[in-house]
């Protein structure tokens, strides 16, 4: 009872706490504006291009490059998506790009292009894919990306027999461990932090040497640190999803975490989570592996192009992702003790837990 004289002092240092928080929280949304101030705008053909400073736009002429994005057809599509269809823009024989065409209309869709400009801002991480600019018109807007020359990790996996290539061990475990850095810096290290909500194979994009970037901010959501959840409209892609977020609608970094742990499922069984066999079976890949991996026959389960693997690691990377796939949110790790897990298989050769 004596120490109720201090109350209003505690109040005090609470409530200038929280206001001191909410005063760096501005200046740092400030200053991450500041560093990303558009270097070029244009009005040509009723819109406005607005490109981030980038040592590769720094000699863009902004005519040129809108005349060029004006002729793209149908024969320079790389790749679509439920928030639009990919392009690649060749400007010259040095600089080609990624350009993600959004159609306008919808509230749903001039939203999913305000998200990923919100969640992109000016992150420059070497598992994130970079945001060059985007162009805003009438009709449509355009999001320009890196272009990834080995594309994604869905077409690498599961594409035509012509165009896929034969991913050995090393490989699909540096795209795993690169994934898994690029998400748990999305999660930690970003602020606000980042939910992606649509982690899957297909917003995985390699690099020339394989190295992963994680792509496609259309469903993303900023959540404060001091928040556990965004409540919102169920909304990503069957068979990667929590089954939790169905019940619930509450987008969470666990979510998250349960997506990446059916990617490392796809990376060490080269099947989709939707194969056609598991869905005349009346089961998907989670279940299946769960199964064959409680039975000790993770072999049985192995992509048969896999040749030549370390078995530990193999096995270990096996666990990891099932940890990320219990059922339960709160028995799942965060992702950057996936991150460490990961790392650690490499480096012993099995995983002793959390």
């Amino acid at each position: 009872m004596g120490n109720t004289r201090f109350l209003p002092f505690y109040i005090t240092i609470c409530v200038s706490a929280f206001a001191i928080s909410k005063i760096v929280m501005a200046v740092l949304c400030y200053r991450r504006w500041k560093r990303k101030q558009m270097v070029v705008q244009n009005s040509f053909t009723g819109g406005k291009l607005v490109m981030f400073k980038s040592q590769k736009i720094k000699s863009l002429e902004s005519n040129t490059f809108l005349r060029k994005t004006m002729k793209l057809s149908n024969k320079d599509i790389i790749g679509s998506g439920g928030y639009g269809t990919v392009y690649k823009l060749t400007v010259d024989e040095s600089i080609s790009f990624a350009v993600k065409r959004l159609s306008r209309g919808s509230q749903e869709q001039d939203r999913g292009f305000e998200r990923e400009l919100e969640a992109m801002g000016d992150i420059k991480h070497r598992n994130i894919v970079t945001l060059y600019g985007y162009y805003t018109a009438p009709q449509y807007n355009l999001l320009i990306y890196e272009l990834m020359p080995n594309g994604s990790l869905d077409s690498l996996l599961h594409g035509k027999s012509l165009n896929r290539m034969v991913l050995d061990w090393p490989s699909r475990y540096k795209i795993a461990v690169g994934a898994a850095r690029g998400i748990s810096y999305l999660h930690h290290d970003c602020i606000p932090h980042i939910i992606h909500r649509d982690i899957k194979s297909s917003n995985i994009l390699l690099d020339q040497n394989l190295e992963a970037r994680v792509s496609d901010f259309g469903l993303a959501t900023l959540m404060l640190p001091d928040k556990t959840h965004v409540s919102t409209l169920v909304a990503g892609t069957f068979g990667y999803l929590a089954p939790e977020y169905f019940d619930t609608g509450k987008a969470t970094a666990k979510g998250d975490v349960y997506s990446f742990g059916v990617v490392l499922l796809e990376l060490l069984t080269g099947k989709k989570p939707t194969d056609e066999a598991f869905i005349e079976e009346g089961t998907k890949l989670v279940t299946w592996v769960k199964t064959v991996v409680q039975e000790k026959q993770e072999e049985h389960a192995l992509d048969s192009s896999l040749e030549d693997f370390p078995v530990d690691e193999v096995n270990g990377v096996f666990s990891i992702a099932l940890m990320c796939l219990e059922p339960e949110p709160y028995k799942r790790p965060t992702m950057a003790e996936v991150l460490k897990m990961l790392e650690k298989v490499k480096a012993d050769g099995f995983v002793s837990g959390m």
